[in-house]
């Protein structure tokens, strides 16, 4: 899908936040609604920084590149020494989403399920927000991710009465594999966007 294909999507200029930078820019996606752009890798400079089991004691390596445009979060994931999960998040910045009701995000996979994380806080420990994609393999596609499906989560466990996301107050985004998915994985990400779907 290219920015001069839409099929039953609005175009809007978004501002596009790219290693710092505040860009205008415009995008067409099928949301059903309006959509801004809020992470462009097609214009990043600089990846994502990867947490691994490491931390931990465990042996799982991951690393983002940005590769003509594209974002590749890819890596091995090994269950030895109780380890199994590696992620990449951003740095820290102010992020008020409360305009959307979700994310969508192009992205193109290996058939392994991953999550996608957001925190509100700018630390490293504490609880993040985690919804679950699994991305058909070899396939870009657009992945719709409302914010009421982001749960709150603190080492791989679900915190019942922990408060509900506020997207006003994010800060970090992140990815993650875990859930005993050993071996070597590859997710592309070419962008994140917001979304407000029509009413």
């Amino acid at each position: 899908m290219t920015t001069k294909t839409v099929i039953r999507s609005v175009l809007v200029t978004a501002v596009v936040w790219s290693s710092g930078a505040a860009l205008g820019a415009g995008i067409a996606i099928d949301t059903g609604g309006t959509s801004e752009m809020i992470v462009d890798f097609r214009t990043a400079t600089e990846s994502w920084p990867n947490i691994d089991d490491t931390v931990m004691g465990g042996v799982s390596s991951s690393e983002m590149v940005i590769e003509d445009g594209v974002a590749v979060f890819r890596g091995e994931v090994s269950l030895e020494n109780n380890g199994g999960f590696a992620s990449v998040r951003s740095d820290s910045r102010d992020h008020d989403l409360s305009a959307f009701d979700g994310l969508v995000i192009r992205v193109r996979g290996d058939g392994k399920r991953y999550k996608v994380r957001l925190r509100t806080t700018g630390s490293f420990g504490g609880p993040s927000y985690q919804a679950t994609i699994e991305p058909a393999p070899g396939k870009w596609q657009e992945i719709k991710i409302p914010f009421r499906e982001f749960a709150p989560v603190f080492r791989g466990r679900r915190l019942p009465d922990h408060p509900p996301l506020d997207p006003g107050e994010v800060k970090t985004f992140g990815l993650l594999i875990a859930d005993k998915q050993a071996g070597p994985f590859r997710l592309e990400i070419e962008w994140i966007a917001g979304y407000t779907e029509r009413r």
